[in-house]
Parts: structure tokens; sequence; C-alpha cells
């Protein structure tokens, strides 16, 4: 196959990803059709993102974590139940690969569940967060539930990170190629998360840097870059920079 036939190939699964973006229920009502096919970036790494390799990376790792780390995530659930009233998960409405919507598992982390045109973001000192959920939101390890996310199918072990329908609909105004990240699934860790850029969003301007960091995944993800982004999550979360 010549390197012409190679790019008309990879530009159809754009548009073909585009079209299916445009025709699936959605908050980014910005994706037209012709602008979804656009905004879509060119992967060269013979479409990585979406393979089955990826998905059985995904499966091979997820499906041991869960059994391996039962014994904590029952640990941490009992915790919740013990400092504060409420379910032990929060349930949330997010948007993953080509718009389609998926509800995401975390640990109760506040004494609020927004899930609806108006989440604020956590902030630094947030009364709205308990006591154990300061610590599990440092650490990161509210997102555990996430691995049955993973196994399910909606989300990826590596990938952008998926943000509330809110917010989707306000940074899709306000920072183009925003709709690339929708080309893949969200991940639980992802190049932006282990570049420093994870936790709160206060300006544009550091959502922006966010959103560059994962048009960049989407367009070099590859089997050897998620291995990478795998191993330095842990690292990335001992040392958090800006979680909380």
């Amino acid at each position: 196959m010549n390197a012409h036939s190679k790019t008309a190939i990879v530009l159809t699964n754009a548009e073909a990803i585009g079209e299916a973006i445009a025709a699936l229920p959605s908050p980014i009502a910005f994706l037209s059709a012709d602008r979804a096919a656009a905004l879509v970036p060119v992967n060269t790494n013979d479409d990585w993102s979406v393979s089955k390799g990826k998905r059985m990376l995904d499966l091979a790792l997820a499906i041991p974590a869960v059994l391996l780390l039962s014994p904590l995530l029952l640990l941490i659930a009992l915790l919740i139940t013990i400092d504060s009233t409420g379910p032990v998960f929060f349930r949330q409405q997010r948007t993953g690969a080509c718009g389609r919507t998926f509800e995401i598992l975390k640990f109760r982390t506040m004494h609020v569940m927004e899930n609806g045109a108006d989440v604020r973001q956590a902030v630094a000192d947030d009364p709205r967060t308990t006591r154990i959920g300061r610590f599990l939101r440092r650490y990161s390890l509210d997102e555990l539930p996430q691995l049955l996310n993973v196994v399910n199918g909606d989300m990826s072990l590596v990938g952008p990170r998926p943000h509330a329908k809110a917010h989707d609909a306000y940074y899709g105004e306000h920072i183009a190629g925003y709709g690339c990240r929708f080309a893949v699934k969200p991940g639980m860790t992802g190049w932006a998360q282990i570049n420093g850029h994870r936790g709160p969003t206060p300006t544009l301007g550091v959502m922006e840097a966010r959103i560059d960091h994962d048009v960049w995944y989407v367009k070099n993800a590859s089997f050897a870059l998620d291995l990478k982004i795998l191993f330095k999550t842990p690292f990335a979360i001992i040392s958090p920079r800006n979680a909380v």
C-alpha cells in the first residue's frame, strides 16, 4: 500500500468518527457533521487508540486490578460510610468517545452530588469536600471505581480525562479543537495528567493547556505511549501538584 492510499484510509476513518459524533445524542451541539470530521486529528500510529489491541490491554490490566484492589475498595467504602451521610459512589453523566454519554463511577468525596447544567469544580479547601474525601482526592483514590468503567468499555486506562457534560458545553464553545478529545475513549489517566495538568482549571488558559496535551495524545496514541503514561502515573499521584 502506498503512502497516498494509507492517508486516504486514515482520513476516511476521521470522517466516519466525525459523522458518528454528529449522529449521537450529545451535549456537544457545536459539532456539526462537517466540523466534527474536520476536528478529528489524524493518528499516524495505525489507529491504536481505537484498536482491539488497546481494548485487550485495558482488560488485561483492569480486571486483575479490580480483584487485587478489592480489599482496598471495601475499606474506602467503609470509611466513606463512617465519615459522612450519603451513598458510597458518586455517579455523573460524562461524554465519551464519539459524544456517547455514559455514567462515570467515583467514590463520593463531597457532601453534594452535582449532575446537571451547573457543576462547580472542586477548589483547594473546598467546604463541600468530606474529611476522607480530601485524602481520596489528593491521591486520586476516588477514581479507582472507574476500573469498572474500563471493564465495561466506556473508558480506557489511558485517554483524555472525561469532564462533566456542563463543562464540555462551556469549554467546547471557548476552546478551539476541544472536540478532538471525543475521537477516543476517555481515560483514567492521560498525557495531560502525567505532565502536571490534573486538578482544577481556574482559568481558561489552564484548561487550554490540558486540552493541548489531550489533542497531542489523540494524534500520537500508541502502545508504547500508553505504557509510558501508565508507568509514570503513580509518580504523578505520589507527588500531587494540583489535586484537591
